[in-house]
């Protein structure tokens, strides 16, 4: 890494590895953001179930931009110095503009399309023109990145914006589903652009240790989100204990502190030291990227079909509510199997028995109260984590042996 003052905005080996409190203060945003995200799908499960694919599908598409604003920056805050001013003023910027595309995502396919975009696209391309004015033009590293980004962005815009116009949800999501994959491609493959080449993140100054304990602090955002809106589905009915919605808290609770000790339990533990032994860090760094949103995304689902539990602890099951019940655990886990992976070069048997418990359980408790149901999913969980307790037990700490 640079540390001379000749290259100001790029990481020094002296600068710290710690999140400054800018990017905590961006992750505030992201928790109201996820809580918007599961209002979407609560709204998605219990309207006319003939069209939940298409309202789930259109919650992905929105879920999907938002975690791209996020991953997107905490690629630039490990790779560039954060305490620099253009930096800090990228991250500024991106507060503002996720703070727009979260107050407008429950209304994104509706009469909120044009205001998610202008917010979605101006993070794309405020930030970059922000960058390159307190720069002034000089950007040291890779001179051609900002102009690869705004390529991109531009590229993208078209299908964002009149999507954004179409008076159609299906067409909008169409094409914002083509947008967001676009998106999502170039941010992986470096943004290849005609004449430009394409970024080596390999090539390029990176924070590893900072990185990782990026991913670790969302996915504490994801558990506080859960517990966010638990509490408040189990508050706005009075908060008054009743015996099922009691119930059905404490499961969200006892879920909640499953979901941390299996996901810090070991490889969450160790990322940091994951990325610096392995081979090529920063390609271990963008898988990483993957896996973590497969586990928010199974946290957010988790936390839909608990607050359904606590609204209608023995209520009559909508088959289609088995899909946050007990999907939203499954998906967790097919995340953290990914990560493990990623970590030690292997996947515990423990994560593979939990699946296949999870999807036997489908036909089983279709005919149960919720409440029962997110017992089930929670005692999956716990066995889950038991199993990581006996397999630890007497034995010296597992080191990372990432395979990449």
């Amino acid at each position: 890494m640079a540390d001379t003052p000749a290259d100001p905005v790029l990481r020094a080996e002296s600068s710290s590895q710690r999140a400054t409190f800018l990017e905590l203060f961006l992750d505030l945003v992201f928790v109201f953001a996820l809580t918007r995200v599961s209002q979407r799908l609560v709204e998605d499960f219990t309207t006319d179930q003939r069209i939940l694919l298409s309202e789930a599908g259109q919650t992905l598409v929105l879920f999907l931009a938002l975690w791209l604003i996020w991953a997107s920056t905490a690629w630039v805050t490990s790779t560039l110095e954060p305490e620099a001013f253009a930096v800090q003023g990228v991250v500024v910027v991106t507060v503002v503009c996720s703070m727009v595309v979260a107050v407008t995502l429950p209304q994104g396919f509706g009469e909120g399309g044009l205001i998610f975009v202008a917010g979605y696209l101006a993070v794309q391309f405020v930030r970059v023109g922000f960058f390159l004015i307190a720069t002034r033009g000089r950007v040291v590293g890779d001179p051609a990145a900002p102009r690869r980004v705004l390529f991109w962005a531009g590229l993208t815009a078209v299908p964002w914006l009149i999507g954004g116009m179409a008076g159609e949800s299906l067409l909008r999501g169409v094409l914002w589903s083509v947008a967001v994959g676009v998106d999502y491609l170039g941010f992986t493959l470096g943004w290849p652009t005609p004449r430009l080449g394409r970024s080596e993140y390999g090539a390029q100054p990176f924070a590893g240790e900072h990185l990782a304990e990026r991913y670790q602090q969302f996915l504490l955002i994801g558990l506080g989100e859960l517990i966010l809106v638990t509490g408040v589905a189990f508050s706005s009915g009075g908060g008054a204990f009743e015996p099922g919605r009691t119930g059905a808290l404490g499961l969200a609770l006892l879920t909640t502190v499953l979901l941390w000790r299996i996901y810090f339990y070991r490889a969450g533990h160790v990322l940091p030291a994951a990325i610096i032994k392995s081979r090529d860090p920063t390609r271990l760094g963008l898988a990483a990227t993957y896996t973590h949103l497969t586990m928010i995304a199974g946290i957010v689902l988790t936390g839909v079909g608990y607050e359904l539990s606590i609204t209608h602890p023995f209520g009559h099951i909508a088959p289609a509510w088995l899909i946050a019940i007990l999907g939203g655990p499954a998906l967790f886990l097919v995340g953290r199997a990914g990560f493990e992976f990623l970590v030690f070069g292997r996947i515990s048997r423990s994560r593979v028995i939990g699946l296949v418990l999870l999807a036997a359980a489908v036909p089983v408790v279709r005919r149960l109260p919720l409440v029962a149901v997110a017992g089930t999913t929670a005692g999956v969980l716990l066995g889950v984590a038991l199993s990581d307790l006996r397999r630890s037990h007497g034995k010296a700490l597992e080191a990372p042996a990432p395979p990449i």
